[in-house]
């Protein structure tokens, strides 16, 4: 079995991050994706997030129609601090895999940034690193590796056709009473509308 893991926010959940798991899917021969809404992660706790249930739901009116996508709820479940590398060993001990079957999908940007994760250099040898990587645009592997030995080797590429929308656009398109349609799913998009997420919020 090998398992792809796509963590974040997901406030909201949009197409690309649907779609940078299904293209990390089929190129990496993917049994499952799992989705894994963050609990309160220590680089964003500044962030004003919608309540752990609505995202939660709103990951799983996303993935609903596709049978290789899951929701893992192990980081709304457990008390904080939520550091990557706390998730990937409790999931990987949830589904008894090896380093070598643990695919953990990041942006090519999410890259850049991993020198300051919480201990990256125990993250490496954990899981193999999914990177969603623009085409064209290549990180600077050899920079990265020389403050986290190591790194190099537990890359897989994975080329990502540009879909330029973010959760942070779509809440101010909603603060904004602009349209969301075609940046996530229509059943999220009638939740959010339902719900009234995002209206008060100003950016």
């Amino acid at each position: 079995m090998r398992v792809g893991i796509l963590g974040g926010t997901f406030d909201p959940v949009h197409w690309g991050h649907l779609l940078i798991a299904e293209v990390a899917r089929e190129a990496l021969g993917l049994t499952q994706v799992l989705f894994v809404p963050a609990g309160d992660p220590p680089h964003k706790q500044q962030l004003k997030k919608s309540r752990a249930g609505q995202r939660r739901r709103m990951v799983e009116l996303a993935i609903a129609d596709n049978p290789a996508f899951a929701l893992n709820s192990i980081d709304l479940d457990r008390p904080g601090p939520h550091y990557t590398i706390d998730m990937i060993q409790l999931i990987r001990s949830q589904y008894h895999l090896a380093a070598d079957d643990c695919f953990f999908i990041i942006g090519s940007d999410s890259l850049h940034d991993l020198p300051t994760w919480h201990r990256p250099d125990k993250l490496v040898t954990l899981c193999r690193l999914a990177i969603a990587c623009r085409p064209g645009y290549q990180p600077d592997v050899a920079a990265l590796e020389k403050t986290i030995p190591g790194l190099a080797g537990r890359l897989d590429w994975v080329e990502t056709p540009l879909f330029d929308v973010s959760s942070t656009l779509i809440r101010a398109k909603v603060a904004q009473g602009r349209t969301i349609r075609y940046h996530v799913p229509d059943q999220v998009a009638r939740y959010i509308d339902e719900h009234q997420l995002y209206r008060a919020e100003v950016k």
